[in-house]
């Protein structure tokens, strides 16, 4: 009997309990926008926030060697069909 009594009164007083933490400031406890670790990394970046205070530059020796690099990509054409056995076999 005590048992039931007790229940009951907690049953009462959840409602009342429920009022007072949603009182808590209107805040949701997750906000609108969840962050994922990659958004928050993405925003960093893109405020600069940790940006180092050391630009990195490079030599004109440095420049001109990857420059030549990109020009050089460019000899070797694109075949219009690649072989298809150039590839191997599928194993199974």
């Amino acid at each position: 009997m005590k048992g039931s009594i007790i229940a009951c009164a907690l049953l009462a007083a959840l409602p009342i309990v429920c009022l007072a933490a949603d009182q808590g400031g209107g805040r949701a406890l997750v906000g609108d926008e969840v962050q994922t670790q990659t958004a928050h990394w993405l925003r960093l970046q893109r405020e600069g926030k940790l940006a180092s205070p050391h630009p990195q530059v490079s030599t004109p020796g440095e420049r001109e060697l990857a420059l030549q690099r990109w020009l050089d990509s460019h000899k070797h054409p694109i075949p219009e069909f690649f072989e298809q056995d150039a590839g191997g076999e599928l194993g199974e």
